[in-house]
């Protein structure tokens, strides 16, 4: 019965709003002179107490303002009961301690006036410790029946992986939330010495093989996953498979707002995990001062701007200032996102959306000219191995001539700096489009050995850049098997054993960054990828996160020029590692530029033939270029 009226109370007044801060103060003040009234009775007698009552009254109404005052200094009703804290009791109990002191100062040291009552010390401070415990207890109790009565009935409950400031930190962020969807049923901690323990008045399990039975019984379906644990639990593919298969969600904050450790977290910034956020990898960190002092109140020419890369690139290049923004794509309705962006988020950058074609050259030569760059990154190309395969002519002309237009007009005008984004399909390349980002590579190497060798004159330090895919980029297999998941199946998937390395288009432009500010001139950067993935357990494990059931993968068997295994290194190629562990220096051979030029000349040449003679020509040229379940094969015999 009482517990019927208990949570029929805690329903109606916690589907309310907060009490106002008045509400508070008069409440506590309320408590102040009752517990003073209260102790004076006790040590005094009642009908003493009834005698003077009026008296009695007028002299602690009278002391009040000095209790108010505490309370004012200390801000105790200004925040809301239901989520007090302990340092909120902290603060009511310096109040309290404030304001007695300040009655006790007035009855030691003032003479005596008639019209207040005389009292003892010893009341005065009895009566402003039980008012403490009152205004305690009642903080606490409604906290209480907040999080057991109404809270809990609301909500979920849930597991929070991580303990410490992440852990405890969004705990305390969970139970905050105004109508919050989860309720904490306990911690899970990789750490043996706070195995079993209690946090926060639950407890702290381990986080092994049997974390999934302990969820069924505690008939928890939700483990939450602290940000300063996201690494973790992308690195521990076993447990994160055992949750899966049981059927619980697991909730992470997204990566744009991971904990710096100190600033407040959001409960309902917790969403439901994403396949990118469990693929294993290293967090990346870059040398953001040393990009900046680079980039900052400089020209910068980046072609690609509207793709996935270039597009990243232009963002994370706007953070640091620079002074104009010159970006160039084919791509119309892209690029004018790419424009109201820049608008929108930094309108204080100079940004000339450019829409235009690398490979013409009079007209990239017009912009340099009128622009000036300061650093050009060239992140466009085309990039789709089936649709190059196919048209090996277009792949020339973008990729190879394009490349060469734009890295010829630098040096002219005297850009320092010009980045290239590679890909590893550039690697042994098995396809027309692989071999023709190798054709860019060969041909910016060769330039700019020239320029260091006197032969071509010009400042501008050539750096290459080499990585795999990218997550969320046009064309990836995540948005495909994503579509195929939504509209029942089957998922495709070309060949069970095909394994590619992924990185976050943000983690891979930075590295881009990195490298541009670390490159003399010369080198292929090639960035560490962490560990391959399988594409059919990609799939599998996107089938799980889904929830959707009877959904079949289909295996297609491989495209044309696809291989297995992506490579990053050439088989005769080495590295040498740089400062920064994510960033390695290709060894490679070097190219005379004058017999580079001769061959491209060639090769752009023949792009204008048929297809068979187009990919002999890159053949001539890229001796390694070994054509896969392609047309081409006949060519490698």
């Amino acid at each position: 019965m009482l517990n019927s009226i208990l949570s029929k109370l805690s329903s109606w007044y916690f589907s309310k709003n907060a009490l106002p801060y008045w509400g508070i103060l008069i409440g506590d003040c309320v408590v102040v002179v009752g517990a003073e009234m209260f102790v004076f009775a006790l040590n005094n007698g009642i009908v003493f107490t009834l005698q003077n009552f009026g008296h009695l009254l007028f002299t602690f109404v009278c002391y009040l303002p000095f209790y108010i005052l505490g309370f004012k200094l200390l801000h105790t009703y200004s925040g809301v009961i239901r989520y007090s804290s302990f340092v909120d009791l902290q603060r009511v109990g310096f109040a309290m301690a404030i304001g007695c002191a300040l009655t006790m100062g007035v009855q030691l040291f003032l003479p005596q006036m008639s019209w207040l009552m005389d009292l003892r010390i010893r009341d005065l401070l009895l009566g402003a410790l039980l008012a403490t415990c009152v205004m305690w207890f009642v903080r606490v109790m409604v906290k209480y029946m907040y999080d057991v009565t109404y809270h809990s009935k609301q909500a979920k409950p849930v597991f929070i992986y991580g303990v410490k400031e992440g852990g405890v930190g969004l705990a305390k962020s969970i139970r905050n939330q105004d109508s919050s969807r989860y309720v904490v049923a306990g911690f899970v901690s990789d750490e043996k010495d706070v195995e079993n323990c209690y946090m926060l008045g639950v407890k702290v399990y381990p986080a092994d093989e049997k974390l999934v039975e302990v969820m069924k019984k505690r008939g928890v379906k939700v483990l939450a996953v602290s940000p300063l644990k996201n690494e973790a639990i992308r690195n521990n593919q076993e447990m994160v498979n055992r949750l899966l298969e049981a059927g619980i969600k697991i909730l992470v904050m997204p990566c744009a707002q991971e904990w710096d450790g100190h600033s407040d977290l959001n409960a309902m910034s917790l969403k439901e995990v994403a396949i990118e956020d469990l693929l294993p990898r290293d967090k990346i960190e870059i040398d953001l001062e040393a990009v900046g002092n680079l980039l900052k109140d400089k020209k910068i020419l980046i072609t690609g701007a509207a793709g996935s890369i270039g597009s990243e690139i232009v963002r994370q290049v706007a953070t640091f200032g620079p002074k104009d923004l010159v970006l160039i794509d084919q791509a119309e309705t892209p690029l004018h996102d790419i424009r109201l962006m820049m608008a929108r988020e930094w309108p204080d950058i100079q940004a000339y959306t450019i829409v235009a074609d690398i490979c013409m050259k009079q007209r990239m030569e017009e912009l340099f000219k009128l622009h000036q760059p300061d650093y050009v990154f060239h992140a466009a190309a085309y990039k789709h191995v089936p649709m190059m395969e196919d048209n090996p002519g277009e792949s020339v002309r973008n990729n190879v001539w394009g490349t060469r237009v734009i890295a010829d007009l630098a040096v002219k005008y005297g850009t320092k700096k010009f980045v290239m984004i590679s890909t590893d399909k550039a690697v042994n390349p098995t396809n027309v489009m692989g071999c023709s980002k190798r054709i860019c590579e060969i041909y910016v190497q060769s330039l700019d050995k020239a320029l260091k060798d006197g032969k071509v004159k010009g400042e501008t330090q050539f750096v290459t850049t080499r990585f795999g895919n990218v997550l969320g980029s046009n064309g990836s297999v995540i948005p495909l098997f994503k579509r195929q998941i939504k509209q029942g199946g089957p998922i495709t998937v070309t060949h069970k054993d095909i394994i590619r390395y992924f990185m976050l288009i943000p983690e891979a432009c930075k590295l881009v960054l990195e490298a541009g500010t670390m490159g003399k001139g010369g080198e292929i950067y090639v960035f560490d990828m962490g560990k391959p993935v399988k594409i059919v357990d990609l799939a599998q494990r996107m089938i799980q996160l889904s929830g959707a059931k009877n959904i079949e993968i289909k295996f297609t068997g491989l495209r044309d020029g696809e291989k297995l295994y992506e490579e990053v290194l050439n088989e005769e190629e080495t590295t040498k590692p740089t400062y920064h562990p994510k960033i390695k220096i290709a060894n490679v051979r070097e190219y005379e530029y004058a017999d580079v030029l001769k061959q491209i000349d060639e090769l752009v040449a023949a792009s204008y033939e048929e297809d068979m003679q187009v990919v002999k020509h890159m053949k001539e040229l890229v001796p390694e270029f070994k054509s896969q379940h392609s047309k081409y094969e006949q060519l490698d015999k």
